[in-house]
């Protein structure tokens, strides 16, 4: 049997609630204005790509420190986008690679990326199963 993780979101009045995370930390959800909310805190779809660059991204700086691969810089850029009709969910999710660095090593960054798309990232496997996604390296020496 798998471990279980467990989270407690508790309401905090309006459109607002706080979840908590397994090793303590709290994050605070809310909705839009336009939904009713005062977009005081994260919309749940959007930490949902959060979560996937966050996975991925762990991944990728963890296999780069193993090989030992210098980079000055890293962000991913990640898109959702929604069904037109209720429940509205990303259909197609798009995850952009950037690195900067002098001298950037390709071939292994590309290797700790697929690593991480193909074997190690969950929330990307889960992603894999309501929507198409599409994943791209940009290299960018500084």
């Amino acid at each position: 049997m798998g471990t279980t993780n467990k989270v407690t979101t508790h309401w905090k009045g309006n459109m607002q609630f706080e979840s908590d995370n397994p090793n303590g930390k709290t994050v605070v959800m809310d909705a839009s204005h336009e939904n009713g909310g005062h977009s005081s805190g994260l919309s749940p779809k959007a930490m949902m790509l959060s979560a996937l660059a966050g996975c991925s991204g762990l991944d990728v700086v963890s296999v780069l420190d193993k090989m030992k691969v210098q980079i000055s810089d890293f962000r991913m850029d990640t898109y959702g986008e929604l069904t037109q009709e209720h429940p509205k969910y990303y259909h197609t999710v798009t995850v952009e690679y950037h690195f900067y660095g002098d001298n950037l090593d390709e071939n292994k960054i590309k290797k700790a990326v697929d690593l991480s798309i193909e074997k190690y990232c969950g929330v990307m496997e889960m992603f894999r199963k309501f929507a198409t996604v599409k994943t791209s390296i940009h290299y960018h020496d500084k």
